[in-house]
């Protein structure tokens, strides 16, 4: 447990760092910089301390990721990350974390296209990219990629009185099942069920109200979002009890501060595994309606 002289010291090391007032929300890809490009030496870490204030890339428009709410509010799961990040880096209260005019004190977000992610990185206009970023070794070349926060998939989104509980019981009836249009749609679907009647969509929105209207059987979909969906009509959806086609997400820096990245990977063991999995585990479950157990003591379970 920390010791008032700890604590006094840490507020010295911050130096000047009084945070800015409001929470900046700079629209599209070609916003000013606004972080200044890493110093000979100085790592990202210290320039955020010094600021006062994280700027963090993420989107809008993709919800329970990120997106705004009735209010026009940016909420969402990648949003509680991010003050996750900001509790870490200077010491918020709960108080502070449950009173968006406080948090967003320490928290600037740069709401950008997803491929506007990388190049905003690597140009210094935001410190972390948290924006449901898909790990890839072709885009491992362009950032560094922490420690993962999520592990994606896709499942299948059913009508919550459907006789179907999940891919080992639809296959073999030649059910119809909706998802949106990509090059590898068709595929997708037939990985899980392979005698699928497939339809594709030109958005998630439209394969779902094909599902609410009746001419499919069911939507494969991401499974966070059929979670999200599920949770909030859970008397019109059910999620299916499987997935598959996993990918994951986790947040980008800059590549070449290894202070950064460690401090950040660091942090983030501890919200995930550790000591402050209370509030990882209250961001997913508002999210994504599924209650996480506790890790267990003893063997870490990072290395399990």
């Amino acid at each position: 447990m920390s010791g008032s002289s700890e604590h006094t010291n840490r507020r010295r090391f911050l130096k000047g760092g009084a945070a800015l007032s409001g929470a900046a929300v700079v629209t599209g890809g070609l916003a000013a910089p606004v972080v200044r490009a890493q110093d000979a030496g100085q790592s990202r870490l210290q320039q955020v301390l010094d600021r006062g204030k994280l700027v963090v890339g993420t989107g809008s428009t993709n919800p329970p990721w990120h997106y705004e709410d009735a209010e026009g509010q940016l909420v969402g799961f990648d949003i509680e990350m991010a003050k996750m990040l900001a509790h870490g880096l200077f010491e918020l209260t709960p108080e502070q974390l449950a009173d968006r005019a406080e948090w967003s004190k320490y928290l600037e977000f740069v709401i950008e296209a997803s491929d506007a992610r990388i190049p905003n990185l690597v140009s210094d206009k935001i410190d972390i990219v948290c924006q449901f970023m898909t790990i890839t070794p072709l885009r491992a070349q362009q950032v560094e990629f922490t420690v993962p926060y999520y592990r994606e998939a896709v499942t299948l989104l059913l009508p919550a009185d459907s006789p179907y509980t999940g891919t080992a019981d639809i296959t073999g009836k030649g059910a119809r099942i909706a998802i949106l249009e990509n090059a590898d749609a068709v595929s997708m679907v037939h990985n899980g069920v392979p005698d699928a009647e497939v339809s594709t969509f030109d958005s998630v929105a439209n394969s779902v109200l094909a599902l609410d209207s009746g001419r499919v059987d069911a939507t494969a979909i991401d499974l966070s979002t059929a979670q999200y969906k599920a949770a909030q009509a859970p008397d019109q959806y059910k999620v299916a009890i499987d997935s598959w086609q996993p990918q994951t997400y986790a947040f980008a820096v800059k590549p070449g501060d290894q202070r950064w990245l460690n401090w950040v990977n660091t942090s983030m063991q501890q919200y995930l595994a550790g000591l402050y999995f209370d509030m990882y585990r209250k961001a997913f479950q508002e999210n994504f309606g599924v209650e996480l157990a506790p890790p267990p003591a003893g063997y870490p379970v990072e290395f399990q």
